[in-house]
């Protein structure tokens, strides 16, 4: 059972799955039909609802569990975990975040995220927790600007972080969920090196065939657009990372190599194959 099966490690995962040859249900709030591969069974559920997953669990042995998402201090995992157990689940893979250890303290980064870890430490389960930094797919958010006025937008457009594909943690999950290895791990996934908001400006340009100008964003008025659609902690916390990122936020390739024999995918070829989300017309 894949949770968070249309996001963008969980819809990834379930094609590698499905591909494979697993039995697979994949389940979203809103999820179709056609929105998974032929075979995978869709069921609408809700993290924040555990009862709505029991038809979800039917026939699962094994669960991908992401920590919630914005939604994560709504959950109740002890709860979900107790369902997935009395289903018949022996194997969770938990999509946790890398602030858990890098910023314990940040009730959006750390403390609701390190909840849902312990919950699945605290279970029968044969468990791993994944800890991905930021994604490649994060720069999304930019896809509107670039695609009308060839413009990236954004603070601190010179601090260089290891963002990683949510395809390498998709086949790191993948790899998990099939194969099981040593339970009680952590793995933390990071990309192969440090790319600043400037050199992603750069790739997506290069993917499209055309230049992307960069604008180097004030912190505050960073700050004021990110509070629109987000809590005031969980904007703090990310322009702390995003600025002023730790040691062990800036470790580039970790995990990936360990886990798939090969290295992390970079931020331009993820951009590569992305590239006609970026293109609509142009300025």
């Amino acid at each position: 059972m894949v949770t968070g099966a249309t996001g963008n490690v969980g819809r990834e995962l379930v094609r590698s799955l499905a591909a494979d040859g697993a039995r697979v249900t994949a389940t979203s709030r809103g999820i179709t039909a056609d929105q998974v591969p032929d075979g995978v069974r869709p069921v609408r559920a809700d993290l924040t609802d555990a009862g709505s997953l029991r038809e979800a669990f039917e026939g699962a042995d094994a669960l991908f569990l992401q920590s919630g998402g914005p939604s994560a201090h709504l959950i109740d995992p002890q709860e979900i975990v107790a369902t997935a157990k009395a289903a018949g689940v022996t194997r969770i893979v938990l999509l946790s975040s890398q602030g858990v250890a890098t910023r314990p303290d940040s009730a959006s980064h750390g403390v609701v995220a390190r909840a849902v870890e312990d919950a699945v430490r605290e279970s029968d389960a044969h468990w791993t927790i994944l800890r991905p930094g930021g994604f490649h797919s994060n720069s999304l958010a930019w896809a509107g600007a670039v695609r009308s006025a060839r413009t990236v937008a954004a603070p601190f457009g010179d601090v260089g972080l290891p963002l990683i594909d949510p395809a390498d943690i998709a086949e790191v999950a993948a790899v998990v969920l099939r194969d099981g290895g040593p339970g009680g791990r952590v793995i933390e996934l990071t990309g192969p090196a440090l790319v600043t908001p400037r050199e992603q400006a750069a790739a997506i340009g290069a993917a499209l065939g055309e230049p992307v100008r960069f604008v180097d964003l004030p912190r505050a008025e960073a700050r004021e657009q990110m509070l629109r659609f987000m809590p005031e902690e969980v904007v703090e916390t990310t322009l702390g990372i995003l600025g002023e990122p730790v040691e062990a936020e800036l470790r580039a390739g970790l995990g990936v190599q360990d886990v798939l024999g090969r290295p992390p995918r970079s931020f331009a070829d993820w951009g590569r194959r992305h590239a006609d989300l970026f293109r609509g017309t142009g300025a």
